[in-house]
């Protein structure tokens, strides 16, 4: 099926009652047919639903769909999307091991990897997106993955995907993408060399804001990279938490099982039956949305790139952006979504433009079909130190914008009413 049929119809068998909407299973447990029905469950001898915290037929359509959108094999709704970059990560690594993370990263993103990994042994070493060798000096034996954004937020950079999952792919090392800002229907890494992507589905896959949730993704033919490579036992050796399971010798995705059973079980940061339900419901226009997403953000783009008091703009759709060679590689007609950034001469400048505009609402998210627009430094990246903000191309008058549905005319409008006011 096309991306736009999957988007409709992937992951989903009508039940005996033939519903056309995918039923919300607004439950917490499953009657057993018998006792040897729920050990055959508990052993992976026969696969169904057991608890909800492990799998849930209404979550099973939307990791499912998900999946079939991304071009992956297999995948698993978490909570948030923080839930779900940490499960990637701890799938992947333990105390004693590192990752190598691309300094523009999410701010909450940042957090994580800098400071909260730390605390569980995991180190994070960082390196320019915009410089791919860099990454050699940093892996070692002990690193288990490669962390960076397709798109960047809010930095507004493109990552040469091809040229990291090489370096990757020459250590026999897991790279780990989050591929929120593009979806699945502007870029597509797993046809790039990439292993596992992680998304928020709480951005433009429910496109209204209305709920929060993650989800990881893997690609088809992991196993084969997993199998026997000296660094990830715990893919190839006995799990002794899952009566000695051995991960790859099931038959399964690997990476997303173990992620199910050893994390998901575990530490249960579980995707709700009816978020799970928001999220079908926001893939269906998913490939109608983003195109317009881009259109707008676009001509927003290139009337702030006209104006007197804009210092900098940040999108990649732009001719002259130095992203904009890789954005026409890597993304489906060149379209960039719906994310930008500017410049302005300081915080106060800044500060002004925010608190002026009427239509675009101040908010901490992407993604939505509203119009948001953010102060990253003093909002999402305020943790951050000043020298960890100017890493991650954060500046004092750097505005974010998340463009939504509206008619750009609108936008652009508002935007110079607050530039002039």
């Amino acid at each position: 099926m096309k991306q736009q049929t999957q988007a409709l119809h992937a992951g989903y068998e009508k039940d005996r009652q033939g519903t056309m909407a995918v039923p919300i299973y607004q439950t917490t447990a499953y009657e057993f047919r018998d006792v040897q029905h729920a050990a055959n469950l508990f052993a992976l001898e026969e696969l169904g639903n057991i608890y909800t915290r492990l799998n849930n037929p209404t979550t099973d359509v939307f990791e499912k769909r998900f999946a079939a959108m991304e071009g992956g094999e297999a995948a698993l709704a978490t909570a948030s999307g923080m839930a779900a970059i940490f499960y990637a990560i701890a799938n992947a690594a333990e105390a004693g091991d590192n990752i190598v993370c691309a300094s523009q990263l999410y701010g909450g993103t940042l957090t994580q990897a800098a400071h909260t990994l730390r605390r569980f042994g995991i180190e994070a070493r960082f390196f320019n997106v915009h410089d791919p060798d860099a990454i050699e000096k940093l892996v070692d034996e002990k690193t288990k993955a490669i962390f960076f954004e397709t798109l960047t937020n809010p930095s507004i950079d493109v990552a040469d995907i091809e040229a990291i999952t090489a370096i990757a792919d020459r250590h026999g090392i897991l790279t780990v993408v989050d591929n929120t800002v593009a979806t699945p229907i502007l870029c597509q890494p797993l046809s790039y060399g990439v292993d596992v992507v992680v998304h928020s589905a709480s951005k433009y896959t429910t496109g209204q804001g209305l709920a929060i949730g993650g989800i990881v993704v893997e690609r088809k033919g992991l196993a084969e990279k997993l199998a026997s490579n000296p660094r990830y036992p715990q893919f190839n050796e006995p799990d002794a938490s899952y009566h000695g399971l051995v991960y790859l010798q099931t038959g399964l995705p690997p990476f997303t099982l173990r992620a199910r059973l050893s994390l998901l079980r575990d530490l249960g940061a579980v995707v709700s039956p009816f978020n799970s339900w928001l999220f079908i419901q926001g893939l269906e226009t998913l490939p109608i949305r983003m195109p317009i997403h881009s259109k707008n953000a676009l001509a927003v783009a290139e009337f702030l790139q006209s104006h007197p008091k804009v210092e900098r703009v940040n999108y990649p759709g732009l001719p002259d952006d130095p992203n904009h060679a890789l954005a026409m590689k890597y993304f489906k007609d060149g379209m960039c979504s719906g994310l930008l950034s500017f410049e302005v001469a300081d915080f106060e400048t800044a500060k002004k433009i925010v608190d002026s505009v009427e239509i675009f609402s101040l908010v901490v998210n992407i993604g939505d079909s509203k119009s948001i627009i953010t102060h990253p430094a003093s909002t999402t990246h305020q943790q951050l130190s000043p020298e960890e903000l100017e890493a991650c191309g954060v500046k004092p008058g750097l505005i974010r914008l998340s463009i939504g549905l509206e008619d750009p005319a609108d936008l652009i409008d508002d935007l110079k009413r607050a530039l002039e006011g």
